[in-house]
């Protein structure tokens, strides 16, 4: 197909370029460079989509090529990943990154614990929130590479792209399997979002795709107890998996659920053993209320509040409706997986199993409309289950999300607002679109 088609060469060839020059050269402040090589990326992916009329195994093998591009490359847009072997080389040491903040180990003179890379930590007075599988990955990764941070990067990205590999694996199966287009994979294995973040900037949400999806493949296959396994590793690499648990009810039936839901309890008891301590709950709980109640980033419904308590308190309001915001997210998120009490569908077959993929996007979208933060990596799980609907919304996100990295100078960051108000005007606006052509035909 592609040897048809000069054009798709002169594409590629430039995407490889684009991709190296972001994974190698291109900073995160450097807005002038960074935005027209990802726009250029973006453009040419919406165009691939559209092109293709299957699902061609030269796109997918183009695909993993494309991650393969940041392999050896340190994370040039994001700083995480120093915070990731900061936890492993604790690990390695026999030290609990739970049981004190970053500072108090600085004095413990641990190998690797040093002052340069403490220095190089993006929220060095918090305490970690990672949970089991990731803090495994990162133990194991200090292991491989003891004294290299670029070593336990390599041996990290290596891991994400073979879960990447295998989500599009699974995606295509699934895809089949529901009576779907089968290029419809192309629309998360070719995101420029997706590859640049995921892998170029070493995000797990990759992890947290490849078992969620391994967790409907399972149920698909009528292997519920394994499915909840799959589940289990999810929650494991990050906690928001949590919040897809609630629809299962509608789709196993409740005595059903309830076996799977104990499944989970298990697992999840067992993956936080060997982290336990007596500061594990109290410094994960302190963590998640400064996620809820200090920081604030790319938010819509939170901003629009915020700027009535900026109206009618004259200061930012977040420490008091910071939760509020995430306790409606979590009451309608109840309502919706609980809607039409319950009577959706028990049989686990194909039909309900595409249902299941989409009640949890709509989930996470409910969820990122009042969250204070949204970073670009997050919408990429929105993404990976959008592929299962008709809704492209989050298509359009992937590509306006990333207009938040105007944002960052050489000296800090300081978020662009109109910015973000346009962000979300266009996909909220698109999202009304999709939905009222979907109201229309419904009723013909």
């Amino acid at each position: 197909m592609a040897k048809q088609r000069p054009l798709y060469y002169l594409f590629i060839f430039f995407s490889i370029f684009g991709y190296a020059a972001i994974g190698y050269a291109i900073h995160r402040h450097e807005t002038i460079y960074l935005l027209p090589v990802f726009g250029a990326l973006f453009l040419i992916y919406v165009w691939i989509i559209k092109q293709q009329d299957n699902s061609d195994e030269f796109w997918i093998v183009l695909a993993v090529l494309f991650r393969l591009i940041f392999l050896f490359a340190l994370p040039s847009l994001s700083d995480d990943f120093y915070r990731f072997v900061w936890d492993g080389r604790l690990w390695s040491a026999g030290y609990h990154p739970f049981a004190e903040l970053p500072s108090t180990y600085l004095q413990e003179g641990i190998e690797g614990i040093d002052q340069q890379l403490f220095s190089k930590l993006n929220s060095p007075e918090y305490f970690t929130i990672y949970p089991p599988v990731s803090q495994f990955i990162y133990w194991l990764s200090v292991k491989v590479s003891p004294h290299s941070v670029l070593g336990s990067v390599i041996f990290m990205r290596a891991l994400l792209i073979a879960a990447e590999t295998g989500s599009i694996l699974l995606m295509r199966n699934l895809l089949k399997r529901f009576g779907l287009p089968a290029k419809n994979v192309l629309i998360y294995a070719l995101n420029p979002l997706v590859v640049v973040e995921l892998i170029g900037n070493l995000h797990f949400e990759a992890l947290i795709i490849f078992f969620v999806l391994l967790a409907v493949y399972f149920l698909d296959t009528q292997k519920w107890i394994r499915s909840a396994g799959a589940m289990v590793l999810a929650i494991g690499s990050k906690l928001i998996p949590l919040l897809f648990l609630p629809a299962l009810v509608r789709l196993l039936g409740i005595k059903k659920a309830i076996r799977y839901g104990l499944i989970v309890t298990l697992g999840l008891v067992v993956l936080f053993i060997p982290m336990y301590n007596s500061q594990v709950i109290s410094g994960m709980s302190e963590s998640l209320g400064l996620y809820f109640n200090k920081f604030e980033f790319n938010a819509s419904v939170y901003y629009l509040v915020r700027e009535y308590g900026f109206w009618h308190y004259g200061y930012n309001i977040i420490q008091t409706v910071g939760w509020k915001l995430g306790a409606i997210a979590g009451a309608l998120i109840l309502v919706f997986s609980f809607r039409k009490g319950l009577k959706w569908n028990v049989a686990v077959d194909n039909k309900a199993n595409q249902k299941l993929l989409s009640d949890w996007m709509w989930v996470l979208c409910i969820y990122f409309l009042f969250a204070t933060i949204v970073h670009p990596w997050y919408i990429t799980t929105l993404l990976a289950l959008s592929i299962f609907t008709s809704y492209r919304f989050v298509v359009l996100w992937t590509g306006l999300i990333f207009l938040t990295y105007t944002g960052y100078t050489v000296s800090g960051f300081s978020e662009v607002m109109w910015l973000t108000a346009c962000e979300y005007l266009f996909v909220m606006g698109y999202l009304m679109f999709e939905l009222r052509n979907r109201f229309l035909l419904s009723n013909r």
